[in-house]
């Protein structure tokens, strides 16, 4: 990173984070990640989490708000994928791994 944050930047930088910051949310944002398609249906998401499928429903809400992942409706199910933009704007603002520490 070039420059530091801005005090916006940061705020939002923070927002993300934040919706990251549950045990929950990190696994569904690394099982979708995880799959051979890039994107899962939540039908899929409730086994590997050991979670309820409203439990899963409301991570998954918290992170489409953040804009984390995307939602696609496809009949009587939803299906999510990240964004990568986003994923990658939030890497970039922490800085790459290559740098010096």
């Amino acid at each position: 990173m070039d420059t530091p944050l801005t005090d916006g930047d940061a705020h939002t930088l923070a927002d993300l984070l934040k919706a990251l910051a549950d045990p929950v949310r990190l696994r569904l944002v690394s099982l979708i990640a995880a799959s051979d398609t890039g994107e899962a249906c939540a039908c899929d998401l409730t086994t590997p989490t050991g979670k309820s499928q409203a439990t899963v429903s409301h991570h998954l809400s918290q992170l489409v708000k953040a804009g984390i992942i995307k939602r696609e409706q496809r009949g009587k199910w939803a299906w999510f994928s990240l964004e990568p933009d986003r994923i990658d704007s939030m890497c970039a603002a922490l800085g790459s791994s290559d740098q010096p520490r």
